[in-house]
């Protein structure tokens, strides 16, 4: 069964591409969503909605405080008015107005252990390893994952809680892992953040955590499990993985139960394909998912509405412009995003009404 998409919205967005390849995409349970988009000198921040009325003009404008450092996820303030910036030895905070409100020095994310710095704050160590940061959904704290200062040449990661005021650590968590990078992700319950962890080669490791009073209380879902953490839900008490090779995807509960799961959709007479991981919820009653990496051919690329508490295929997305063979972002308001990275143009989609 093939499900029609329609059109909503088209729009040239420079470096609008990191919103559905990366991590550029901010949403805030049932808000309006931004772009955060990262030009290599400075963070503007757009909310999507105005971009896609004709608005090209920002929200708010963050310089990035170190040349050169092009890794880290980073994070904006609910109400725009303040910048965290996860860097190679530092989380730092920015003002509207450029300046310094804070900064929470760590050990360097530079792969060898001990090496030496030149005192320079600007210097940026080999290594692409990185950590993340997420301002919580009140604006209070900031969750950030970095790298403690080693002891006797061990290495050691923290996920941390910051006072968004200023900086000042509130609570910690060690955790066991060689990050290659990271990325966070709140749940619309406003107590709730997911830490995900990739480890190259070495796999992913998926932790949930919450603040207790001055404590961190988390969990990890690590045993033999290997995902993603890809999405979350105001519709929806957990959350959604995929299998770190692809091969399906689940439907968990909060403390990693498996509430359903899916495995990739397939031809009789080829290899089963794999589920990308660009996935997420539309709405609350339905999951988009691709097929994209696994196609033989741009023709053969697939996007699939599943239903979001069984995770059953409904169908495959049918577009008016032929196939596409873009990642997928959703939105959670009933629409998805894709890229042409031909044209540079950002186009939203909803399923068309029967």
């Amino acid at each position: 069964m093939s499900i029609t998409a329609h059109l909503l919205d088209s729009v040239r967005l420079p470096g609008g591409g990191a919103l559905v390849n990366g991590f550029a995409l901010d949403s805030r349970g049932g808000g309006a969503c931004r772009a955060l988009l990262d030009d290599g000198c400075e963070l503007a921040v757009h909310d999507l909605d105005e971009v896609f009325a004709g608005g090209r003009a920002p929200s708010a404008v963050f310089p990035l405080p170190w040349p050169g450092w092009d890794r880290g996820v980073h994070s904006v303030s609910p109400d725009g008015t303040f910048a965290v910036f996860s860097g190679q030895r530092a989380v730092r905070a920015v003002g509207s107005g450029g300046e310094t409100l804070w900064e929470y020095r760590h050990a360097c994310w530079g792969p060898a252990i001990g090496h030496p710095h030149t005192g320079d704050e600007q210097e940026v160590c080999p290594g692409n390893e990185h950590g993340s940061c997420r301002v919580s959904q009140d604006g209070r704290f900031v969750w950030a994952h970095v790298v403690a200062e080693p002891a006797e040449d061990e290495w050691e990661e923290r996920w941390v809680v910051l006072d968004a005021r200023d900086g000042r650590e509130l609570a910690r968590l060690p955790l066991d892992s060689a990050a290659s990078g990271s990325h966070q992700l709140p749940h619309p319950d406003g107590v709730h953040m997911g830490l995900c962890i990739g480890m190259g080669q070495d796999g992913v490791l998926l932790h949930w955590a919450r603040r207790d009073g001055g404590e961190l209380t988390g969990w990890d879902l690590n045993e033999g499990m290997d995902r993603i953490l890809m999405d979350v839900h105001a519709g929806h008490p957990g959350f959604l993985t995929v299998e770190h090779s692809g091969w399906d995807l689940q439907l968990h509960a909060l403390d990693g139960t498996v509430l359903a799961e899916v495995s990739a959709e397939a031809p009789d007479d080829c290899d089963p394909p794999c589920w990308d991981y660009g996935c997420g919820f539309v709405d609350a009653g339905t999951v988009i998912a691709s097929t994209i990496d696994s196609a033989e051919g741009p023709e053969e690329a697939r996007h699939w509405l599943l239903d979001a508490r069984t995770l059953e295929i409904r169908g495959a997305v049918a577009y008016p412009t032929g196939p596409v063979d873009s990642y997928v972002r959703p939105l959670g308001d009933g629409t998805w995003l894709t890229w042409d990275d031909s044209s540079g143009t950002l186009n939203r989609w909803a399923a068309a009404a029967r």
